[in-house]
């Protein structure tokens, strides 16, 4: 299970999206001179699939904890 503490999420909306990981992941690969583009290529096949794998484990098992207040509690990120 992830935890999250609160003062991560503080002040920011943190939108799950795999598109934009898969695209961050790819900007890595090419900085870390990986080919990500060419009739053999195959990282943005593998980016794609770390980017999925990431997102849903993050929305089926993280869980933000809020420790005190009116809104305490352990939420599920979605």
């Amino acid at each position: 299970m992830l935890m999250v503490p609160l003062p991560f999420l503080q002040g920011n909306n943190m939108a799950l999206s795999k598109s934009a990981l898969k695209s961050k992941i790819e900007a890595e690969m090419v900085k870390g001179g990986i080919v990500i583009a060419g009739e053999h290529a195959q990282a943005s096949i593998l980016a794609q699939a770390i980017a999925n794998a990431v997102v849903d484990e993050i929305t089926a098992n993280a869980l933000v904890v809020v420790p005190g207040g009116s809104s305490a509690g352990q939420f599920k990120v979605s």
